[in-house]
């Protein structure tokens, strides 16, 4: 059964009212070069059965995850869920929970948020946070666009340490709204002098630490700097478990905190759904985006949860909003309450203390193998090689060996001429087999 509810009237007529004469009229900002110039090879249509056997062969062409040696990051990190988690998201109360529009018939959705609140303001270093964004990456393209308004400039200085997927969400927002972006050229060794950037004209600096090439960076001096000239520093992070043993952004006087939480609670998931993380200093609470649970108190004196400071109105109106995120994403952050709950604090350091230590370990590894070189002076479980072949050949190569390597830089940065440059990383998944067959395969390939 075929299920058409428009007719060709209908299409015209809503066309008309848009004023447009084609459909194709919609995608005109997107770039010509992108758009496909014929259909997708793909039969117009198939029985279920079929399709079920098509997308099982296709399937069967991944190597999964968790089958082989697996050292792939680049802001997406392979860490041990426990089974609490699944089985407690799983449950009908969480799992289908619309919104909750109502405090008095969500109290249990608005309370779990509020306490993920409270474990990212600890995280962070910060004094308020809000009920999540979609993903890191959109969640700092929001803090730009908060600092622009708290600051009344429309100019962002973006770090060459900054995830160029976060980068190219910020300078997309910021072509749509004609602001500023001075973006710093890749930087491997973090070493960039980021302070001759910032004059009175900047509205805020972004760095990234660990960066995209694993450098932990020291925040104090830029932001010490940015502060002089009226700015704000927007501190970035990619993998949150580092802030189990590195000092917090807030310590260091971040102003707007933003990041990656799918390494607490939530899987890869073949690249999301994803929770967004995002904290700021109480004095910018009126301007963050998205939501905020809070807590108070009902008639009788009973504790209580709501949404303040932010009406589901402001949202649809685009002129009042602070953003147009109108929801936030609520499963995956109850997920990463619940990891978070299960590990408590020192669950947390002894976590990262162990994703470093196995860095560590396959880092010293690797640069005894003829043909790599380990860039990094500094990191928490993710660094940078430089091998004596492209790095996405050697990847091909080592997948073929039933090792998944890391990720090539070129892959982030096509044409910068770092085509021999890896990102590895290593989690406390990785096991001392892993990282012996990581070496002896890479040995075989170069």
């Amino acid at each position: 059964m075929r299920y058409l509810p428009l007719s060709d009237t209908d299409r015209s007529e809503m066309l008309a009212r848009i004023g447009v004469k084609h459909v194709d009229e919609l995608f005109a900002d997107v770039p010509k070069n992108l758009l496909l110039k014929e259909p997708v090879d793909l039969p117009r249509r198939k029985g279920e059965l079929d399709v079920e056997r098509i997308l099982s062969r296709m399937s069967a062409k991944n190597i999964p995850a968790s089958s082989v040696p697996f050292f792939v990051g680049a802001g997406a990190y392979k860490h041990h869920v426990p089974a609490t988690v699944d089985h407690l998201i799983q449950r009908s109360e969480f799992l289908t929970s619309y919104t909750p529009y109502q405090p008095e018939i969500a109290q249990g959705t608005l309370q779990y948020l509020f306490e993920f609140q409270t474990q990212v303001a600890a995280l962070t270093g910060m004094e308020v946070a809000n009920a999540s964004m979609y993903d890191g990456s959109t969640g700092t393209g929001e803090a730009v666009l908060m600092a622009h308004r708290v600051t009344k400039r429309r100019k962002a200085v973006l770090s060459g340490g900054l995830h160029p997927h976060y980068a190219d969400v910020v300078r997309t927002l910021s072509e749509m709204s004609s602001d500023d972006v001075v973006t710093m050229a890749p930087d491997v060794a973090g070493a960039e002098d980021i302070l001759s950037q910032i004059d009175d004209s900047v509205s805020c600096v972004v760095v990234q630490s660990p960066d995209v090439f694993g450098n932990v960076r020291d925040l104090k001096p830029i932001a010490d700097k940015a502060h002089q000239h009226g700015a704000l520093l927007i501190a970035v992070f990619t993998e949150v478990v580092s802030l189990g043993l590195l000092k917090s952004p807030g310590s260091m006087g971040a102003d707007i905190v933003v990041g990656e939480g799918q390494s607490i609670g939530n899987a890869l998931n073949f690249g999301g759904p994803y929770v967004g993380l995002f904290a700021t200093q109480s004095k910018f609470l009126r301007q963050m985006p998205g939501r905020l649970c809070g807590e108070t108190v009902d008639a009788d004196g009973n504790r209580g949860f709501v949404l303040t400071l932010s009406t589901r109105e402001q949202h649809i109106r685009r002129d009042k909003a602070t953003s147009n995120i109108c929801t936030n994403s609520g499963l995956c952050s109850l997920a990463f309450t619940i990891h978070m709950t299960l590990l408590g604090e020192a669950g947390l350091s002894r976590l990262a203390r162990i994703n470093h230590a196995n860095a560590v370990n396959l880092a010293d590894q690797l640069s005894g193998v003829k043909g790599v070189e380990v860039l990094n002076e500094t990191f928490f479980n993710e660094f940078t090689l430089r091998l004596a072949k492209p790095a996405a050949e050697v990847v091909e190569r080592l997948a073929e060996k039933g090792v998944l390597a890391g990720v090539p830089v070129s892959r982030l940065l096509p044409g910068a001429g770092l085509d021999n440059l890896l990102l590895v990383a290593s989690t406390e998944v990785n096991t001392d087999d892993d990282r012996a067959a990581f070496c002896a395969a890479l040995k075989e390939v170069l």
